[in-house]
């Protein structure tokens, strides 16, 4: 008969793969085992050791027999005994390892003592322990992985502990290592200021070398060298102290450059599992992998520089004193620039919410650079934005930073919102740019050729194509104006919001000028509402001028939009406007006269029927007595302006008579323009405007004293004629303190000043010439007196 069946069954695959993970983790854990055994193991040796020298030295040697074992080393003794893995150790070597542990080292007899003969002793001098040699402590650092095609390279650094011993021997040291120890700091001598700054500049020009190479590779063939691009990332953590803010700014602008060149006019997309199973070519695979790691690297520098502005923003140091605290300014703001070249450059590519999310709180920084950089580049990106989209996050950020702060914000925060594109005109015109330009054949080309059979089909296709390019237009259409709609009802909600809580914040001014540029697009339900809160506002006397002319000219331009269904007769805005003229002048902010233009353009030109004759001809009065108490460009727009109002009100010629129209007198010192009786005065002022040094000051007022003509002498150019009044103050402003137009020099210098050439007629003027001449000729003593004898005069026939 066989041997029985052992009824042990056989282990499966899966049971000896578990049993095998058991093992390698058994053999890791006696490893690791082992590995604290034997530093525990040592470290007692060397503690037993120094006890034993420190004992050898400060006291005589006692025979052997009076040393005995103290209780705790018992101890100590076998529990390391017990820690000892005693499956790889024989019972022998054991029991030898025992016995050798617990004899007692102050006594340096041989183990096997009973073996040995007692005349073989070894003399006194030899049981004094020798002094081993210390071995120092050291500390395992983990760093940074690295990753590579293997796998995860784990990274450690080990540093020599230094540690203060109690002993009296660590603590001193001997002549000649204390002579050692002095020796090396002397060795290398301390460099001059002179050297220092010649390595720190060979150390610049080696790390421009080094980016400019790297940056080359990447822009010159960006897919196959985008791993340069990480590389340049590192060096951002440049740690050299000397170099270190230079070298991070030069790599900042350079990868921000970088980008901008070499990222996709589109934005990408991460793939999906079922896109990344299907089999695709190797070109394909390589362009996915390049957009990939283009969309990581562009993150990781987004990060970086948000970081880098984080850090200064907060006011905190980092652990790594490389770059001082002092240079985080600077540093923060190239990080800053860096932000918005990207938001304006980059608006089509990904992460661009986040740049805007990034510099939205920076606008309101309390460091004027920085805000000024955030604002510009905001109010650029509203400005070239044509489809609405990037313009529309950003005020959705810019809604949710005034809100969140409480209104406590800068004024040029809500100044950067009168940059939008949110204009019908330029929505129209943007639709025709897009729309492709067909060439259409006429019918004499088909007839010649083209058969009638391609005739049809040409037909057809012409039809096909109109239809599908007016659908894809007024989709494109309605998609802009949904967004301009939107971001119009997130600014209102602003502007309200802060007429509502905050109307006598330092904000009200930029509400103000925002309601009046985008008045002409408040929704009526909005009108009456507004009107009272406006003109609460100007009757508080909280106002400034400026703020005051803003409100009459949103007022207007409601009024003059869609609000001219409304039967409202706005006079407390008339006579306030009629009351502010007088206090402009030359010594006021010149840009006050243009809101004043826009003001009448709207009150008295557009809105002519609901105007009274009285009213006009008050404003025109006061206009002429305005203009000659301010700059010249201002003169020139106001005398623009009167001559619109006259031409919509013709009957202001009045004013160009000496007779007096109906009863009363003016008064100029009323602000009434109802009541003042401007009928009965003359427009005076025009004569001496006629001899103003402006060029076109003068040919202005010579027009409007010959009553405004369209044609003749007095009539205007074409160059002036054709140009609003805003248009003319601008074209005539003096920014630059100069003359405009310049003054064209002297023909002639003239040698002496000639008294009365233009007060005396020609007559008087040819005797005062011969008198003068007299008198040059004749030689005047004052030092003598002269006696007047009478003379006869003999007339000859």
């Amino acid at each position: 008969m066989g041997q029985p069946r052992s009824k042990k069954r056989r282990p499966t695959f899966r049971r000896l793969l578990k049993t095998s993970s058991m093992k390698l983790d058994n053999k890791l854990k006696n490893r690791q085992m082992k590995q604290q055994n034997s530093a525990k193991k040592q470290r007692k040796e060397q503690k037993r050791l120094r006890q034993a020298v420190k004992g050898a030295v400060l006291s005589v040697p006692r025979p052997l027999e009076t040393y005995s074992k103290k209780p705790e080393e018992e101890e100590e003794e076998e529990e390391f005994l017990e820690s000892l893995p005693t499956d790889m150790i024989d019972d022998g070597d054991l029991q030898q390892m025992a016995s050798f542990l617990g004899r007692d080292l102050s006594s340096c007899g041989p183990v096997h003592s009973g073996k040995k003969r007692r005349s073989e002793a070894l003399p006194s001098y030899e049981k004094i322990p020798r002094k081993m040699a210390r071995v120092e402590e050291k500390e395992v650092i983990h760093l940074l992985p690295i990753k590579d095609k293997t796998g995860v390279i784990p990274q450690s650094l080990e540093r020599v502990m230094t540690k203060q011993s109690d002993d009296d021997d660590e603590e001193e040291e001997t002549p000649h290592e204390a002579e050692i120890g002095e020796a090396e700091p002397q060795s290398a001598a301390p460099l001059t200021a002179e050297e220092r700054e010649r390595a720190r500049a060979q150390t610049i020009r080696e790390r421009k070398l080094t980016i400019a190479r790297l940056a080359s590779a990447v822009t010159s063939n960006p897919v196959n060298n985008i791993k340069c691009v990480k590389q340049l990332r590192g060096m951002l953590m440049e740690a050299e102290p000397c170099v270190a803010v230079t070298v991070r700014k030069l790599v900042m602008v350079s990868l921000m450059e970088i980008f901008k060149d070499i990222t996709p006019t589109y934005k990408i997309r991460p793939l999906t599992a079922a896109e990344k199973a299907v089999k695709v070519k190797k070109e394909t695979l390589q362009l996915r992998e390049f957009e990939e790691g283009l969309v990581s690297q562009y993150k990781f520098f987004l990060e970086d520089l948000e970081q880098t502005v984080k850090d200064w923003k907060q006011m905190k140091r980092k652990r790594s004193q490389t770059v001082a605290f002092e240079s985080y300014g600077s540093l923060a703001q190239v990080a800053v620039r860096c932000l918005c070249d990207l938001l304006l450059a980059m608006s089509h590519f990904n992460f661009h919410n986040n740049i805007i999310v990034a510099l939205a709180p920076l606008m309101n920084d309390s460091t004027k650079t920085v805000s000024k950089m955030c604002c510009d580049a905001f109010g650029k990106l509203f400005h070239q934005d044509k489809l609405g989209g990037a313009s529309l996050a950003a005020v959705r950020v810019i809604s949710g930073l005034v809100k969140s702060v409480n209104y406590n914000v800068r004024p040029e925060v809500l100044r950067t919102l009168l940059s939008l594109r949110i204009k019908e005109v330029h929505v129209k015109k943007d639709l025709q740019d897009s729309a492709p330009k067909v060439k259409m054949m006429t019918n004499k080309d088909k007839k010649n050729k083209l058969s009638r059979m391609q005739r049809k089909w040409k037909k057809a296709e012409e039809k096909l194509n109109q239809e599908l390019l007016e659908a894809e237009a007024s989709e494109s259409k309605e998609k802009k104006i949904k967004l301009h709609t939107e971001t119009l009802n997130i600014v209102f909600l602003i502007y309200f919001r802060i007429l509502k809580k905050a109307h006598k914040s330092v904000l009200i001014s930029a509400v103000l000028e925002g309601l009046a540029n985008f008045a002409h697009l408040i929704n009526l339900e909005f009108f009456d509402d507004l009107l009272n809160v406006l003109q609460r506002l100007i009757q508080s006397g909280d106002l400034t001028n400026r703020e005051s002319l803003h409100c009459i000219q949103t007022v207007f331009t409601i009024l003059s939009g869609q609000g001219d269904v409304l039967n409202i007769d706005p006079l407390n805005f008339y006579s306030h406007l009629y009351k502010m003229l007088p206090q402009l002048h030359a010594g006021t902010p010149n840009d006050d006269v243009g809101i004043v233009l826009r003001c009448l353009d709207a009150m008295l030109v557009r809105r002519k029927k609901q105007v009274t004759l009285q009213r006009a001809m008050a404003f025109v009065k006061r206009l002429s007595m305005l203009s000659l108490h301010v700059l010249p460009n201002a003169s020139v727009g106001i005398l623009a302006a009167n001559r619109a109002t006259m031409h919509a009100f013709p009957k202001c010629d009045f004013l160009l008579d000496n007779e007096v129209q109906g009863s009363g007198f003016y008064l100029p010192e009323l602000d009434q323009p109802e009541h003042c009786n401007a009928q009965n005065t003359g427009l005076w002022e025009l004569h001496t405007l006629q001899r103003h040094f402006h060029p076109v000051v003068r040919r202005l007022a010579v027009h409007l004293s010959h009553g405004a003509p369209s044609e003749g002498s007095a009539a205007l150019g074409v160059d002036l004629s054709r140009r609003l009044p805003v248009q003319l103050f601008e074209d005539y402003a003096m920014n630059d303190m100069t003359f405009n137009p310049p003054v064209a020099p002297p023909s002639k210098k003239k040698d002496r000043f000639v008294i009365g050439t233009v007060m005396f007629d020609a007559d008087l003027q040819r005797l005062v010439d011969n008198i003068l001449s007299a008198t040059e000729e004749a030689e005047l003593d004052f030092t003598t007196t002269t006696t007047h004898t009478p003379t006869k005069h003999t007339h000859t026939v």
